[in-house]
């Protein structure tokens, strides 16, 4: 379940609604919480009041950035962690390109050097997770090349950086972040060339499978951006993306829209049919989807 700000009245009102949808799950055939989502990025991008008050950009421009970091990653989780919420779709480690490009305008990025971007992203992480809340590294390979212009939630967009330039800046701070034992990661909806030529990266097994999971070791949950986003409706109709994404190697598909008014539980049920269907006809494997099951439960069950 993902909340945004137009679900917010306050704190109370969001930790009450969550705790009773999380007594309805204990009390299912699972014996499972529910994983509660929020984008709590800080700065501009926060879908509850409260920390972090300063941007990523804000953070990693500090003199102090790594001990900024900490107390920010110490006080999200724990007010998150009050509210309910046991998931934040943060932070940032895009490490980006030009002054006021796409993950620049609002901030998001805590510097245009991949070593402040690990250093820093790994601090807010690990004190987030020690607070309780898992966190979520994004957009994986990175979105730091993208243009003003270059905006996934609108349209598609291709990122023709070698590999070596995806390896060496986009994917540095993930290394970091998996040894500072960062819980799921978001995959871009870009298309990187170098890594495959054909399919956003949240889309494609090589990206997923061989970038991520072989070549740097994650072993934690993948998830998408919104499987509603621009830059993939042109890869077939919802079912067909959803499966799409399954079958790349998503454990946790999105299902939401960029317009909140838009965003309504008919979405989620009609992912889910989709895939229960290709589980069915074969067309998703049934051996992937067991590991995905357990991925999710795991971090479901945690303390």
């Amino acid at each position: 379940m993902i909340l945004f700000g137009d679900n917010v009245a306050s704190p109370n009102q969001v930790r009450a609604v969550i705790g009773r949808l999380q007594q309805a799950s204990l009390a299912s055939p699972t014996h499972a919480r529910l994983l509660v989502l929020v984008d709590q990025e800080g700065g501009e991008v926060r879908r509850l009041p409260g920390a972090p008050l300063l941007s990523e950009k804000q953070i990693g421009g500090s003199p102090n950035a790594v001990r900024l970091a900490r107390t920010a990653g110490v006080s999200t989780g724990r007010e998150l962690a009050r509210a309910g919420v046991n998931v934040n779709l943060a932070p940032v480690l895009d490490v980006y390109g030009q002054a006021g490009d796409y993950i620049d305008q609002d901030q998001r990025s805590y510097s245009s050097a991949p070593a402040v971007v690990a250093r820093v992203g790994s601090a807010f992480i690990a004190s987030q997770e020690a607070a309780g809340v898992a966190a979520t590294a994004k957009h994986f390979p990175g979105l730091g090349a993208a243009t003003q212009a270059q905006d996934t939630d609108v349209r598609p967009v291709i990122l023709p950086q070698s590999s070596a330039i995806v390896r060496s800046i986009g994917e540095a701070p993930y290394r970091a972040a998996i040894s500072a034992g960062i819980k799921l990661v978001m995959l871009s909806w870009a298309i990187y060339p170098a890594l495959d030529p054909h399919l956003p990266a949240g889309l494609s097994p090589t990206v997923i499978q061989q970038e991520l999971r072989e070549r740097l070791g994650f072993r934690g949950l993948t998830v998408t951006d919104s499987i509603d986003a621009g830059a993939v409706t042109p890869f077939g109709t919802l079912a067909n993306r959803s499966v799409k994404a399954a079958a790349a190697g998503d454990d946790l598909i999105l299902a939401a829209t960029t317009n909140p008014e838009q965003n309504t539980p008919l979405l989620g049920v009609s992912v889910m049919h989709a895939l229960a269907s290709a589980l069915a006809t074969h067309r998703l494997s049934r051996a992937a989807a067991l590991q995905t099951a357990h991925r999710i439960l795991a971090l479901r069950i945690r303390p």
